[in-house]
């Protein structure tokens, strides 16, 4: 059995203990949280102090990571890849070469193995794009995502002061994908092809507009695209927007032989997206510990992993099911 620990028990700890249990392959050793253990409603895990994880290093396999990437995987990956093995879903793009070039560092230096930036995108989405390239070499890709909740920007605009929730949703410019599946070439910017909106519950006598601008200037969430920002009660949010939909597009259109078209279309349609991310997690989980057996120590992304390294078939079973 691959035994696994959940740090972080919010919307995606909940998927990843979901997860676990339609792993046959896979025991949940317990969820560590910054909450009193006590007061942690799991689905049948055993919730403890983050303080204890270090007292568990010879029970556990691997670590989930189910933080948030504006503030707690920079920190927490580095941190528990000293003495685990980890997978995380950091989803700054930008970002991702620093986070990569820090765990790397830290697994080389303890022998742990580390799998960084897992999920549906980056993650899945990252796998298509690359084989789509390397396929139709004279092309153009292009990724649309929503519409839908993003976890990323709605845990980015909840960690701005004198904001108490909100969420955050990625609405596709669907004309834009028509043009592009017709064949036409486009010169988009990341303003072309989506826009943001965004709904905000703040603290009593908070001034909207400044927190409205903080919003809309923040780089690498907001700055590039066109954002509404919508200032509404925590009740309106908790009975409209609660739901956690999300889904998206990888479209490649390429061309071969006397410029003959061709279309490469990769899509999710997600009614959860914290249970779909989760399940992506779990399966990566178990990439991380046949590597880490293998003593392939280091930071690893999805671009890195063998396919066969996710499934708990074995390689007879999936030549003959698959291929």
């Amino acid at each position: 059995m691959i035994r696994v620990a959940i740090i972080g028990y919010g919307n995606l700890g909940r998927g990843v203990e979901r997860g676990i249990k339609q792993n046959k392959d896979m025991a949940l050793v317990g969820i560590f949280t910054r909450r009193a253990p006590e007061t942690v409603q799991t689905e049948g895990g055993q919730a403890f102090t983050m303080e204890e994880l270090k007292s568990k290093k010879k029970d556990i396999d691997v670590c989930i990571l189910c933080g948030g990437s504006a503030t707690d995987l920079p920190m927490q990956t580095p941190e528990w890849t000293h003495l685990f093995n980890t997978v995380d879903s950091f989803d700054t793009h930008a970002k991702i070469p620093e986070h990569f070039a820090k765990v790397n560092q830290v697994a080389k230096e303890n022998q742990t193995t580390s799998i960084i930036s897992t999920g549906w995108d980056p993650g899945l989405f990252s796998l298509n794009r690359l084989y789509a390239q390397s396929i139709l070499p004279d092309g153009q890709t292009n990724t649309f995502w929503g519409k839908g909740v993003s976890q990323g920007h709605s845990d980015a605009l909840r960690r701005i002061e004198g904001v108490i929730d909100a969420v955050q949703y990625t609405i596709p410019n669907n004309e834009i994908i028509e043009k592009l599946k017709a064949g036409e070439s486009l010169q988009m910017t990341t303003r072309d092809k989506h826009f943001r909106e965004c709904y905000v519950v703040l603290e009593e006598e908070r001034d909207s507009e400044k927190i409205r601008e903080e919003i809309v200037s923040m780089p690498n969430y907001f700055a590039d695209y066109d954002t509404k920002v919508h200032f509404i009660s925590q009740d309106e949010l908790d009975q409209n927007h609660k739901a956690m939909p999300h889904g998206g597009t990888v479209l490649h259109t390429g061309t071969t032989h006397e410029s003959t078209k061709q279309v490469i279309e990769y899509k999710l349609q997600l009614e959860s997206n914290p249970e779909f991310t989760a399940s992506v997690l779990v399966a990566y989980a178990r990439a991380c510990v046949r590597l880490a057996k293998e003593k392939q120590f280091g930071a690893y992304t999805v671009l890195d992993i063998a396919p066969k390294y996710l499934s708990d078939r074995t390689d007879e079973e999936l030549r003959a099911e698959l291929l």
